[in-house]
């Protein structure tokens, strides 16, 4: 199996205590390449000392919905030098988050629009977060819309209905599954799976977060993608090897790798 984790956040403080060797288990767990997000523009040093170190780890930057309210000029300036490193391949997460509203709403929707523009600018790919905002997320969405068909994006950990994510794919987006798509009660989930053409998903942990069962409630990491394919698998009709290896192929793409 050839497992690509398109989006992980291996650079998070519950990763200090065993990171190295964490990250040397991986390669034993046919985990070949890793995108880690690092979401605060306040400090993305670990997600760039990551991509420095390992040559299989590649980066994305970009200022998450929560934090949008420290998002000024001078942050704007240094997401766009952020994003000229050969090894920064996508701007994220990015987008809106209504349930906890740690930003305010009106903050969260300039910041995002701003950073669609700068993702445009760069000509780079977006990492999209939207939690019970799809609605607001879609209406910033469509005013992007030439640029996210002609540089591409992913909508991260999807959680909406068929019928937002047929908009995100005409929208050029990829839709985003991780651990969720394994929980007993995700209908949504398993009926958006049935509808996404084999060309327009990638596999993601969101690690630490977000385990698959039957480790719900652990630290997730890179290797349980393996459970996210087989449950893919299974809804879709294939084998797992062969979910991982399209997946994989989805993301080489979607960052342009290779």
């Amino acid at each position: 199996m050839r497992i690509f984790d398109t989006h992980a956040h291996i650079s998070d403080t519950r990763f200090d205590i065993d990171r190295e060797a964490l990250i040397d288990r991986l390669k034993e767990k046919d985990v070949e390449l890793i995108v880690d997000v690092g979401c605060d523009l306040r400090d993305v040093s670990k997600t760039l000392e990551l991509t420095e170190r390992y040559p299989f780890f590649y980066g994305a930057v970009g200022m998450h919905p929560h934090t949008a309210e420290y998002f000024g000029p001078e942050m704007a300036d240094g997401l766009a030098r952020l994003l000229e490193r050969p090894k920064i391949v996508a701007l994220g997460e990015i987008g809106l988050d209504y349930y906890y509203d740690l930003s305010p709403r009106d903050v969260q929707r300039r910041v995002f629009d701003e950073q669609l523009s700068i993702a445009a600018l760069k000509g780079l790919p977006v990492i999209l977060h939207v939690r019970d905002a799809i609605g607001e997320s879609l209406d910033i969405l469509r005013a992007h819309k030439r640029e996210l068909i002609e540089n591409g994006g992913v909508m991260h950990c999807f959680s909406g209905s068929v019928e937002s994510a047929r908009e995100c794919l005409e929208l050029g987006l990829m839709i985003g599954f991780g651990g969720s798509l394994t929980f007993k009660n995700n209908r949504r989930g398993v009926e958006t799976a049935e509808f996404v053409p084999l060309d327009r998903f990638v596999f993601e942990t969101d690690c630490p977060y977000l385990a698959p069962v039957p480790h719900r409630g652990e630290r997730n990491d890179p290797s349980m993608i393996a459970l996210v394919a087989e449950k893919f698998a299974e809804i879709k009709g294939i084998t797992p090897d062969e979910a991982a290896d399209i997946a994989f192929k989805n993301g080489m793409k979607l960052f342009r790798l290779g």
